[in-house]
């Protein structure tokens, strides 16, 4: 690792660019009445946010949106830091260097002699260091807030590293077959009679779980599958709606065989 850097050169201009950012942080933290007055638990709504304006830069896949996301995350990142060290708990030079020893510790097969061919072996030998880290549990690492769809992914992904899979998808497509009967069989699809809706609620998870199962093992992404899906029925209802009243019409005096022809003209779009 280069111990002297050109400051013209790309790493040069980019560590310009960090201690600038550093520099503005101390400004703000010391003149800006409402960055004063900021604290970690007030952050953390505001990150979340950021977090996920970034993620519909990516899905939309703009570049220099992405760019600018980027740098509000950055900032929030360095933000957290700042507070953190004004409070005497860490600066950002232990969170950085924290999560440099923690990545060389988790690639021995990088740094040390251990050997990893593959993916799935890089993932096994990770879950295998976590537990040497203190996890308690392979799932101990899934956040126990995240959305229920990504949570889903995280910790099938979790189990996986440990051995804990099916062999092939035909078997997982199986389980969906299975669990989409069970939720049939609950709800009373065919008939009308009572449904327990504690009951059939359960079956639904079960479905929903082995549908993202089956997506991963298929290498589909279920939250941007999901996403992917929002935006293209948004896009398509706004054109439902702005071609209904440039026909002097409202889609909520509209039938829903009138409303099907303007659907059927929004997917041809």
């Amino acid at each position: 690792m280069n111990s002297f850097i050109f400051e013209d050169s790309p790493r040069g201009r980019q560590l310009q660019a960090f201690n600038r950012l550093l520099d503005v942080m101390d400004d703000l933290r010391e003149k800006c009445p409402w960055d004063r007055k900021q604290t970690i638990e007030s952050l953390r709504h505001l990150t979340i946010e950021e977090t996920y304006e970034l993620s519909d830069a990516i899905l939309k896949a703009d570049m220099p949106e992405i760019k600018k996301e980027l740098g509000d995350v950055m900032l929030h990142l360095v933000f957290y830091a700042k507070i953190a060290s004004e409070q005497k708990a860490f600066d950002l030079a232990d969170v950085l260097n924290a999560q440099c020893e923690k990545l060389i510790f988790r690639h021995p097969h990088i740094y040390g002699d251990t050997k990893a061919d593959t993916e799935e072996e890089v993932k096994r030998n990770w879950e295998k260091l976590k537990l040497k880290e203190g996890n308690k549990s392979v799932l101990g690492g899934v956040p126990s807030s995240l959305p229920a769809l990504v949570k889903a992914m995280r910790i099938q992904e979790k189990a996986r590293g440990a051995g804990f899979d099916w062999d092939d998808k035909s078997q997982v497509w199986q389980k969906v077959q299975e669990e989409l009967g069970e939720f049939e069989a609950e709800y009373n699809v065919a008939d009308t009679s009572a449904v327990d809706q504690q009951k059939a609620t359960a079956e639904f998870g079960d479905l929903l779980f082995s549908l993202i199962n089956f997506a991963r093992f298929a290498g589909i992404n279920p939250e941007e599958a999901l996403e992917r899906t929002n935006l293209k029925f948004i896009g398509r209802f706004r054109f439902m709606e702005t071609e209904a009243a440039r026909d002097g019409m409202n889609l909520q005096d509209m039938t829903l065989a009138e409303m099907d022809d303007y659907w059927n003209r929004a997917k041809k779009q």
